[in-house]
């Protein structure tokens, strides 16, 4: 009689683990699977949610682009989530977009490995989830590094082990900073946004656009991460299967008379934003508008199809609407 043995646990690494997304993913994983997690990070301080002791977690500390110091617990590794990222200086954006996810997968033992999850932005992608020539033509420097590093990854040899997650707009943590978890670039600014509603509930946008909660990425993230993994079955697409995260659409005016019910702004009659009128405010308004805002700007709807909540997944969403992400985010209502 022979004794069957236990499978050894994931070992699952997660990059920019000190982030917004990277805690919320890292919390899940600890709460939902039995995996070792491989928390890369520069400042450990910052690791607010996720103990540095828990006995699943272990801490490479240390900058992205210089991944040779670890090479020998990443070729350990059966998980990848890269959710680590640059922008505002083009040269560290390109070093840390491009070069060094290369550099990443490169040290990752092609008998070991059997998925990569790697974060990019659903800002590259038009509505059929096909690459925009824009984002490399004209795009922010995070834009077009995060468009030329999906180019290299559909001809990598581990393609088809690749899932490229697309997060729209997300929210997670509290305005105040009060959660456990990191407050995303977004939810911090519903304070500033909330400031300008005096004007924006005069005007009409014809836009739309997704959002997503970081504890929704984390559901989803922690689903392919314990799940089988499959060569990419969607059609239209590469070797790399394309996912974006993001709820239901929502308009631009549907979501500026959320937040004015939420602040207790009486909404206005409005006016259209027509393209002269747009210009206008950009000039009279402390805005900066670079070649990709006016491109955004002239493009207006972005929505993709088809769109990923966790109840693709067999999930259920943290934040399904917008009310509840206010109510998370501790913005105060009126």
């Amino acid at each position: 009689m022979s004794l069957s043995s236990t499978p050894s646990p994931a070992r699952i690494l997660i990059t920019g683990a000190s982030g917004c997304v990277g805690q919320y993913t890292a919390a899940w994983l600890l709460e939902n699977s039995n995996a070792e997690l491989l928390l890369w990070l520069r400042d450990p301080s910052k690791l607010s949610a996720i103990s540095p002791n828990h006995p699943r977690v272990e801490l490479l500390v240390g900058d992205l682009r210089d991944s040779d110091q670890f090479k020998d617990q990443l070729a350990t590794v059966t998980r990848v989530i890269h959710t680590a990222t640059a922008w505002g200086d083009p040269e560290r954006a390109h070093q840390v977009n491009v070069v060094a996810v290369k550099a990443l997968l490169g040290h990752l033992d092609p008998n070991v490995v059997e998925q990569i999850t790697y974060f990019s932005t659903a800002s590259i992608l038009n509505k059929a989830l096909q690459p925009l020539p824009e984002a490399l033509s004209y795009g922010t420097e995070y834009i077009q590094t995060k468009a030329k590093c999906l180019q290299d990854l559909e001809n990598h040899p581990l393609a088809e082990r690749i899932v490229a997650v697309f997060p729209t707009l997300v929210f997670g943590g509290r305005v105040d900073g009060s959660s456990s978890f990191p407050t995303s670039y977004l939810t911090a600014g519903l304070v500033d946004a909330s400031q300008w509603l005096w004007l924006a509930r005069w005007l009409r946008a014809d836009a739309s656009f997704h959002f997503i909660h970081a504890a929704d990425i984390a559901s989803i993230c922690g689903h392919l991460a314990t799940t089988a993994h499959h060569p990419n079955r969607e059609p239209g697409q590469g070797a790399v299967r394309r996912v974006v995260m993001g709820q239901a659409a929502i308009s631009v005016n549907d979501a500026v008379a959320t937040l004015c019910r939420w602040r207790g702004l009486r909404r206005t009659p409005g006016l259209p934003l027509w393209g002269w009128l747009i210009e206008t405010l950009i000039k009279i308004l402390p805005i900066e508008v670079n070649a990709w805002d006016r491109f955004s700007i002239k493009q207006r709807h972005f929505i993709h199809d088809p769109i990923s909540p966790p109840e693709r997944f067999g999930g259920h969403s943290h934040a399904a609407t917008l009310e509840r992400v206010l109510a998370d985010s501790g913005l105060p209502q009126r």
